[in-house]
């Protein structure tokens, strides 16, 4: 399950989505309200056709979007197994209802599901600078068994463009993953 809030940084749901589908992954997706108002502002996208026409670059690809409001979806119950969830990019008012245990919509439940059956959970929080109520709810949901993956790209690599920033992230989600990629390339030992 792939969830995108409406934190700054909606490519990084995307390419995630996208590198997921071209290894056929059947992929879950989430995204909330303010996540299709950043959609439209930061990738043009605007409306349930054109953000499907995004996410699903080509035929026969296993994404499903779901409303935020849709408790029918099959991973909103533990009953139900799904492998992992990565809330990409996070809000932080998205980390702070999971650290809370706060379950109001489909995006919130999920997350609550995969870190009461201690499945993965990957929270890719976007937001600077951080108070101290934001780093506490990190600790609050690492505690409890989910991965903070802050989105700060790093740049041993030699970025040239916004895609190679947007890749390096990816590729750490995808590491935590443990899908082969070629979106970035690893520390080099000599």
């Amino acid at each position: 399950m792939v969830g995108i809030t409406g934190a700054s940084g909606s490519i990084y749901g995307v390419r995630l989505i996208r590198e997921l589908a071209s290894r056929n992954h059947h992929i879950d997706v989430v995204i909330t309200n303010a996540g299709k108002k950043v959609m439209a502002e930061e990738l043009g996208v605007s409306g349930q056709k054109e953000i499907e026409h995004l996410l699903v670059s080509r035929k026969n690809v296993q994404v499903r979007i779901y409303g935020n409001d849709d408790f029918t979806a099959p991973f909103m119950s533990g009953s139900n197994i799904f492998e992992t969830a990565v809330i990409i990019p996070c809000s932080v008012g998205k980390l702070s209802a999971v650290a809370n245990g706060i379950s109001g919509n489909l995006l919130e439940r999920a997350a609550d599901v995969a870190l009461k059956e201690k499945r993965q959970l990957l929270l890719v929080v976007r937001e600077t600078p951080l108070s101290l109520i934001h780093l506490e709810n990190m600790l609050k949901v690492t505690r409890a068994g989910a991965q903070v993956v802050p989105a700060m790209p790093a740049f041993y690599h030699h970025p040239r463009t916004v895609d190679d920033m947007v890749n390096f992230i990816v590729g750490k989600v995808l590491n935590l993953l443990k899908i082969e990629h070629d979106l970035l390339k690893g520390w080099k030992t000599e």
